[in-house]
């Protein structure tokens, strides 16, 4: 459990999840099942499996980007929040 990363965690399901998820079944968040296959392919190669570090690296990383003011997945950018 990393509380930290959960807005992370929020913010990247936003991002992947396929248009129109709350019209298909199951009412989920999640990325089309043909852009997870691709992922786990290139990451793991043919016996794709998620691994839970993999997944906190990737969170870390999505995170420490935000904050530095890098571009989100999908090509806007995105401005480092400043703390008050």
């Amino acid at each position: 459990m990393r509380p930290r990363l959960w807005p992370t965690a929020v913010r990247q399901i936003s991002r992947l999840a396929a248009p129109g998820w709350w019209r298909r079944s199951p009412h989920l968040p999640v990325p089309p099942p043909e852009y997870l296959a691709f992922r786990m392919q290139t990451a793991y190669g043919p016996d794709a499996g998620t691994r839970a570090g993999d997944v906190l690296a990737y969170l870390e990383w999505c995170r420490t980007m935000q904050r530095a003011g890098h571009r989100a997945s999908n090509g806007l950018a995105v401005r480092p929040r400043t703390r008050r």
